[in-house]
């Protein structure tokens, strides 16, 4: 971020003949601000962020209806109770039936190198994630029950109740 010093007005100062008045007039003319967007430059800025890339309604288009959310590459799945000694290869095996895995993300613990207990695994389209959500929710993974979820999912529409106290 950077710090910038605004003048609000053009003042015309001479050190040599005013002394201490004149910084006290430039003082009284200087706002500071912190922060991005201020300057010269600052509409040519704001053009800049619109270029930027935004998720577009691909396989299912929801408006603002609540369920599952396309991230920027694809459609996650939420994988818990997946057993500490589960590998990639066993994640993979068994959800890669219902579809193309484009990507799956383990978290190992630090101190111990099992798994944390939970995955999520990405899929390409929203009819693959679907059916290995219904599938496999339930299901068991090297014994253990495994939970299957959207890992983005939006809300319902929130809305104001005021609750009348009597």
């Amino acid at each position: 971020m950077a710090d910038v010093l605004d003048i609000n007005d053009a003042v015309d100062i001479d050190v040599e003949d005013e002394g201490e008045q004149s910084v006290l007039r430039l003082k009284d003319k200087v706002v500071s601000r912190k922060g991005r967007g201020f300057g010269p430059g600052e509409g040519r800025q704001h053009e800049k962020i619109r270029g930027y890339e935004s998720i577009e309604a691909g396989d299912r288009d929801h408006g603002d209806e609540p369920g599952p959310q396309k991230s920027v590459e694809g459609w996650i799945l939420f994988v818990t109770s997946v057993h500490e000694e589960a590998t990639e290869e066993d994640l993979s095996k068994k959800f890669s039936e219902y579809g193309t895995i484009k990507n799956i993300s383990i978290n190992l613990d630090r101190r111990t190198g099992f798994l944390k207990g939970y995955a999520l695994i990405e899929y390409g389209s929203y009819g693959e994630a679907s059916v290995a959500r219904e599938a496999l929710n339930g299901s068991s993974l090297l014994g253990q029950t495994v939970g299957v979820d959207w890992c983005f999912v939006k809300g319902p529409k929130k809305t104001k109740k005021r609750s009348k106290r009597h």
